[in-house]
């Protein structure tokens, strides 16, 4: 039995036919840049998420990059990061000469470590960026005090959290600019690379629209020092599809992820302890153990395919780790060194749940 980690093209099956006449209408339309699929995205994305303001960029990255842009982050400020993080995280502030400052993760919850991040404010700290790891949001009550008393922006990363909860308000709107991914893995997936950014403040919807337009409201107009980075209208047609069925398959997501908690008794594997059930999004599953390799390696001869996310931590990068040589981050290192992933998403049936958990179950090194 074959099982992958993630299988679009069965999620894709059962909608098909109306992805292909999306897509159908709007090159019919004649209007590949903007136009109304486009808008219907933005207007039903900021609804589905209780927020008021929605902007379509190119890709995930640049929705945190325009997101910090528009709040005039520059060379020489400091963004706060979570040190356990896809690196496009960093990417963005590095982009504008701003210098990411590293916070370790909970060795549970994978997430930023709240309790950490006063220590590393100084005058120069600008924003924190908490990413919802996995699906899970962070702890933004503590983070949203934290970011009020000094005074700091906070650009929520949101990539891996399409329709994830934090106490009963989805994620969206908590922050001052919240950016989105629309890479096809994601639970709200394109059929290639987009991306949103939301919020409830109108000047920076304005601002960031302006920015990603080439720093234009008007054609051959520019007010900012803008870029190319714009929801296009293919993407965003397949989006108004998907987002229709995006709560059906993070309930299957969440019933994956109960059955994994409840089911898999395997002591060489830790299980997320921190993970909310029914907040998360679970856009990943994350395990976690001391034999990762061995373990992921006789999975995969029994057909079970895992990934690892992510086994080089930014810090460790060649474009950074120069930098970093004298940061403690041994829990981001532990986690990178751990973590694997097994298999999450609607395309899991009950037979190929049942052989995962019996699988896992029986997998000792």
């Amino acid at each position: 039995m074959q099982i992958k980690f993630l299988d679009l093209k069965t999620t894709h099956n059962g909608i098909l036919e109306e992805i292909q006449g999306a897509i159908f209408s709007t090159l019919n339309s004649g209007v590949y840049i903007g136009g109304d699929s486009v808008d219907e995205f933005e207007a039903s994305y900021a609804s589905y998420l209780n927020c008021k303001y929605c902007v379509g960029v190119g890709n995930g990255l640049d929705a945190i990059k325009l997101s910090l842009m528009a709040l005039d982050i520059k060379e020489g400020d400091e963004v706060i990061v979570p040190s356990h993080t896809f690196i496009a995280t960093w990417l963005a502030v590095s982009s504008l000469g701003a210098v990411p400052v590293a916070v370790e993760p909970d060795i549970d919850s994978y997430s930023i470590d709240v309790s950490k991040i006063e220590r590393v404010i100084s005058e120069k700290t600008k924003a924190i960026i908490p990413v919802h790891l996995y699906g899970q949001p962070a702890d933004m009550d503590k983070i949203i005090k934290i970011a009020k008393n000094h005074d700091l922006y906070i650009v929520e990363d949101a990539a891996q959290a399409h329709g994830a909860t934090y106490k009963d308000k989805k994620i969206g709107s908590h922050g001052d600019l919240v950016a989105w991914s629309f890479y096809p893995g994601k639970n709200l997936g394109a059929i290639g690379d987009a991306g949103a950014i939301t919020t409830n403040n109108k000047d920076l919807a304005e601002k960031v629209r302006i920015l990603g337009n080439y720093g234009s409201r008007k054609k051959y107009i520019n007010e900012e020092k803008g870029i190319n980075s714009r929801l296009d209208s293919i993407q965003a047609s397949v989006l108004n599809v998907k987002l229709k069925y995006l709560d059906l398959w993070n309930q299957q997501r969440r019933s994956i992820a109960c059955a994994y908690l409840e089911e898999i008794h395997n002591d060489q594997l830790y299980l997320p302890s921190k993970i909310c059930l029914a907040d998360s999004a679970w856009h990943i599953f994350p395990v976690r153990s001391e034999s990762r390799d061995k373990i992921k390696k006789k999975l995969g001869n029994k057909g079970i395919e895992t990934l690892i996310h992510y086994p080089i931590p930014p810090h460790k990068q060649k474009i950074y780790r120069n930098d970093y040589l004298n940061n403690n981050l041994e829990i981001t290192e532990k986690l990178s060194n751990e973590l694997f992933s097994l298999p999450m998403g609607p395309h899991l049936t009950e037979q190929d749940l049942d052989y995962l958990i019996s699988k896992i179950n029986s997998t000792y090194i």
